[in-house]
């Protein structure tokens, strides 16, 4: 589950929710109440795991043999 970050205009207020990606944005301000609005920002993408490079797939039987 990633984290999203919200800025409220009327408070000046910036804050992160851990949120599901099926969960609908948060509307209001935890301190005032207002409207909040999301902001995007492509350094939260963190690719973990196999995969995603070349030599990440690569197998025991992808190596060449040594006799």
């Amino acid at each position: 589950m990633p984290f999203y970050d919200y800025h409220c205009e009327t408070c000046d207020l910036d804050f992160e929710v851990f949120q599901s990606m099926s969960e609908k944005p948060l509307g209001t301000c935890p301190t005032c109440g207002a409207q909040v609005r999301r902001l995007f920002d492509a350094s939260s993408i963190i690719f973990k795991g196999s995969g995603f490079y070349k030599t990440d797939t690569r197998g025991a039987k992808d190596t060449p043999a040594t006799d």
